[in-house]
């Protein structure tokens, strides 16, 4: 019986945190998919490239792949979309039957999510301010900039590595150290938090909104806690501001697509069960 299903993996080390089953298990029953299952596969990395050669003999059709293998996945795979050869980082796998694809659907996820929450928001009406310079940052960053942000102020406690990953990825805009992140807040029209600051059990992102004009919009990808203390201060100063759960979601629609066939749907009912999962609700 379990080798007639289609399995799905989603591969990371740790991989208990990982909240993608839930997401990808509620379209397999809302579709009817019987002969397919998503499951977590913890996999460290040493046990990597074994793992990626066993897809084939365990009826694997594809994965998703979390921390922190991203980019070790896209070093191992041959054949990758144009979003994870421009990120050399890898957040899903595809069988294509004769090779896997690494594919990354996290600027997907992020727009989306975006356009969903706020479909009237300019991208092109000016400069965007981006907190952080890790690996989130980097599909936010190359996504923002294919969508017309006309200019990207990134802010890093490090600042070599901002001006390396703006030059990098061939971002019009320049990196400022956090010291100077409030006065890069002036006429900004977007602001986005990709750093871990103000996630439960992390310090917390100190930032005053006082430079932000009201008329600007403010995402933080983290998503536990659901309202962060940055989209908080901003809702109550009048800033229009989107949560991070909807990337989670938007990030998860490609991938099964391409594993089932079938372009499965965010909805209240998805978020619903991911908000009671994170105890929000």
């Amino acid at each position: 019986m379990s080798n007639a299903l289609r399995r799905v993996w989603v591969l990371g080390w740790p991989i208990e945190h990982s909240r993608s089953p839930l997401i990808h298990n509620h379209w397999i029953a809302t579709h009817g998919l019987q002969d397919a299952l998503y499951e977590t596969h913890g996999v460290p990395p040493e046990n990597l490239e074994i793992t990626l050669h066993s897809f084939s003999a365990q009826n694997v059709i594809g994965a998703n792949v979390t921390v922190p293998h991203k980019e070790a996945v896209f070093a191992l795979l041959s054949h990758h979309d144009a979003a994870a050869k421009r990120l050399k980082a890898v957040n899903t796998i595809v069988d294509c039957g004769t090779h896997l694809e690494g594919r990354n659907t996290d600027g997907y996820g992020f727009m989306a999510n975006l356009k969903a929450s706020a479909p009237d928001f300019d991208f092109t009406s000016g400069p965007a301010v981006v907190l952080g310079a890790g690996g989130a940052a980097r599909a936010i960053l190359a996504a923002l900039s294919d969508a017309g942000v006309p200019e990207i102020r990134l802010i890093n406690r490090t600042i070599e590595k901002a001006e390396s990953l703006l030059k990098e990825l061939a971002i019009k805009g320049h990196a400022a150290s956090w010291e100077d992140a409030e006065l890069e807040l002036a006429n900004a029209t977007l602001l986005v938090n990709t750093s871990s600051l103000g996630m439960k059990n992390m310090p917390p992102l100190a930032l005053s909104l006082n430079n932000l004009p009201t008329t600007a919009l403010v995402t933080d990808i983290v998503y536990a806690p659901l309202e962060t203390e940055l989209l908080a201060n901003a809702r109550e100063r009048g800033n229009k501001t989107v949560d991070g759960l909807g990337m989670l979601l938007h990030q998860a629609v490609p991938g099964f697509e391409a594993w089932f066939g079938i372009r499965p749907q965010v909805t209240s009912e998805l978020r619903a069960l991911l908000l009671k999962d994170l105890g929000e609700n």
